[in-house]
């Protein structure tokens, strides 16, 4: 383990981390994970979000053995939990490196020791730039790979670079867009070959692959998917036949959201060989939290359940504080503390105040949030008391993880083994 992850187990429970126990204060996480209290009883306070052992290690597991038996090497997109922890399991269950969407992603993964970052997204800020060459020329085992989509923002990252007197050039892929109207990334072979010729003129710059989202695809569907990862292939192979790899070790060949996979594995195993090894680069980030919503909607898993499944590892616990009037109730928890941009929290086990037992939340419905609290519709003849547990099941980790610092990392039982910390 790094000596910044390890570190984190040093850092000291206080009010700063919400949900964590108050008479907590002071102890370092690692004193705290040594407790082992239970979430329900062990003094925590609601709302709290519990992130299952079981689960995640059940989804690490899942997509090391999915991208070994499919030839992948798979970068996880960090964004979705920005969580050092979460990136060491990720990396000792086979990652290649981690995926980052802007640069203060990479001085994050940086100071936690990640050694293999690739960057989906263009960098034309001459800031960060500077910051780079720098990291680069320090670190000559820092292998770093971003993107291109223009030629006006391949003369931003020389000028930058010259300015900053980079010694090491920086490695970068040809976004190839995913359609009209998709978000960035160059829409036409043509002129991918124009934005490849302006990297080659760049002294600062190495071309070493292509790459893109093919989750941007429009109206995306399996043949429109597989169309558009067929067209990346094939100007991987046509940029390598003209010559425009010479002197790279590997070319870089990068897709995979957390909706094609399967699409991207299939693709990918038909792209022929080229002048050098290939980097079939994957780069899902929501698999390792998954969700009760969206993303089990939509996880290639569904399509192919014999190669592996994903399990919901998120449950936030919420308390009833208010029930005015029959059929209404009102828990501690909202739009501070749930995902909401794509499914409203879905409630899945109430605990009573009484006993302590579980049991389904049959007829109760999250019909809105405020700030602080969810409205729930108790339907006629569920049980539900101010003071009753209700665990929520969220859709969208991205927006899960970001709402909170510090999540506690609990057993089934409710043990409570650690404390994942986030920088967001």
């Amino acid at each position: 383990m790094h000596p910044a992850v390890a570190g984190l187990a040093q850092e000291r429970a206080d009010h700063r981390f919400k949900g964590l126990p108050p008479d907590a204060e002071g102890r370092t996480l690692a004193e705290l994970a040594a407790e082992r209290r239970n979430l329900f009883t062990g003094g925590f306070t609601t709302p709290v979000l519990a992130l299952s052992a079981e689960a995640l290690e059940h989804n690490l597991l899942a997509m090391e053995r999915y991208s070994a038996a499919h030839g992948l090497a798979f970068a996880p997109h960090g964004k979705t939990s920005m969580a050092p922890q979460l990136f060491e399991r990720q990396l000792a269950h086979g990652a290649w490196g981690i995926t980052a969407a802007v640069p203060s992603h990479v001085r994050i993964y940086r100071a936690f020791g990640i050694q293999r970052i690739f960057l989906a997204n263009e960098v034309v800020d001459a800031a960060a730039l500077t910051w780079l060459a720098a990291e680069l020329d320090a670190d000559p085992d820092f292998r770093f790979v971003c993107y291109v989509d223009s030629v006006r923002g391949v003369e931003l990252m020389e000028a930058a670079l010259r300015r900053a007197g980079a010694r090491r050039p920086v490695d970068v892929v040809v976004e190839l867009g995913a359609g009209d109207g998709a978000r960035t990334g160059v829409r036409t072979e043509a002129e991918c070959a124009t934005v490849a010729d302006a990297v080659s003129a760049a002294a600062t710059l190495r071309l070493v692959g292509v790459a893109g989202y093919e989750g941007e695809v429009p109206k995306a569907d399996g043949e429109r998917v597989r169309a558009w990862l067929r067209r990346l292939t094939a100007l991987a192979a046509d940029f390598d036949a003209a010559g425009r790899f010479e002197g790279v070790e590997e070319i870089v060949v990068s897709a995979g959201g957390s909706a094609w996979f399967d699409a991207v594995a299939d693709v990918f195993t038909e792209l022929p060989a080229l002048s050098r090894p290939v980097l079939k680069l994957l780069r899902s980030g929501a698999y390792v939290s998954h969700d009760d919503g969206h993303y089990q909607h939509i996880t290639p898993f569904n399509r192919i359940p014999e190669e592996g499944d994903l399990q919901p590892a998120f449950r936030l616990w919420a308390q009833v504080v208010s029930s005015p009037e029959p059929g209404q109730a009102f828990l501690n928890a909202g739009k501070r503390d749930a995902a909401y941009d794509l499914h409203l929290p879905e409630p899945q086990l109430v605990r009573s105040a009484h006993d302590g037992s579980l049991r389904p939340a049959h007829g109760l419905v999250i019909t809105g949030l405020s700030d602080q609290h969810a409205w729930v519709t108790v339907a006629e003849g569920a049980q539900l008391e101010v003071g009753d547990w209700v665990a929520l099941g969220l859709s969208h980790p991205c927006t899960s993880f970001d709402k909170w610092q510090m999540i506690p990392l609990a057993e089934a039982d409710g043990t409570v083994t650690d404390y994942i910390r986030t920088f967001f």
